[in-house]
């Protein structure tokens, strides 16, 4: 199991300093965070690819954004966020599927991303179109031997499951977020488990707390300060056979970041070694 954290691909120019800082502080893993398509390039795939190859760093998911608006509450969330709004639905269907192919340039597997506020309700009429437009991009991933990773968080798990069901293609996966489920109050991730646990591809490794009222997201927090469980959550990922990556994320800016993600490696570290054993971590 390789504990990594999040690089954000914004430019190729701040890209050998992002890295260099990440082997610095002992990381040879991350996720790519991606927000910017312009950047898609084959040159930026050539000179990205080489300088992780220098770096000797790992990227374990290219986590794919797409253009448009998004805000992150409960309301205009709903209307904004993912595929799941039909007006920028082709749009992003092309950002992924862009995404992925730039992704498979770098030899990366696995893309994930935000789908939105999947309606709870089968029967809602939008469900069938997010449905079709997921399988759209699913099978574009398929023929590059990619898998499709759902980020946690704006849906319940229950729901995630029966859209997994509903699309049937054996290429998605989640990228389970363990503070997410809590900052949008639709689960406990440890419980979560028990209902989508088989597709879990990549952890965020991330604590926050519970909503306080119906409109805005809980408030994130450092690890250890938050309502995840950790020892329960990594118990059941071991009850469960997952050996694979723990990527932590902090979304907040400055140097109290980089601190942050330290003293949460230090943490995870001691658990999953108790977990799993020291052997397991490498």
């Amino acid at each position: 199991m390789k504990i990594g954290t999040c690089v954000s691909f914004s430019s190729m120019e701040e890209m050998p300093g992002k890295l260099s800082v990440l082997r610095k502080n002992g990381f040879d893993s991350c996720q790519l965070i991606a927000w910017e398509p312009s950047l898609w390039t084959d040159e930026n795939a050539t000179a990205l690819k080489k300088l992780l190859q220098d770096y000797e760093i790992t990227v374990s998911a290219f986590w794919c954004g797409w253009e448009g608006p998004r805000v992150w509450d409960f309301y205009d969330g709903q209307l904004t966020l993912g595929l799941v709004p039909p007006e920028y639905r082709q749009m992003r269907i092309q950002n992924l599927c862009d995404g992925a192919d730039f992704a498979l340039k770098l030899g990366i597997t696995d893309v994930a991303t935000h789908m939105g506020f999947i309606p709870e309700n089968p029967c809602d009429p939008n469900f069938g179109g997010f449905c079709i437009a997921v399988r759209t991009v699913a099978m574009h991933l398929k023929q590059n031997s990619q898998y499709l990773l759902f980020e946690t968080g704006q849906e319940t798990p229950v729901t995630m499951l029966r859209c997994f069901e509903k699309i049937g293609c054996d290429n998605l996966g989640i990228n389970l977020d363990t503070a997410n489920l809590i900052l949008y109050g639709k689960a406990n991730p440890t419980d979560a488990l028990d209902v989508f646990g088989k597709y879990v591809r990549n952890i965020h490794a991330k604590d926050g707390r519970y909503p306080t009222n119906g409109h805005e997201l809980g408030i994130e927090t450092k690890i250890g300060e938050g309502r995840v469980n950790f020892k329960t959550f990594f118990s059941r990922l071991h009850e469960l056979g997952y050996d694979s990556y723990v990527t932590i994320e902090r979304e907040i800016d400055g140097d109290r970041q980089l601190q942050d993600i330290l003293e949460a490696r230090e943490y995870l570290t001691k658990i999953i070694s108790e977990i799993y054993g020291g052997n397991h971590l490498c």
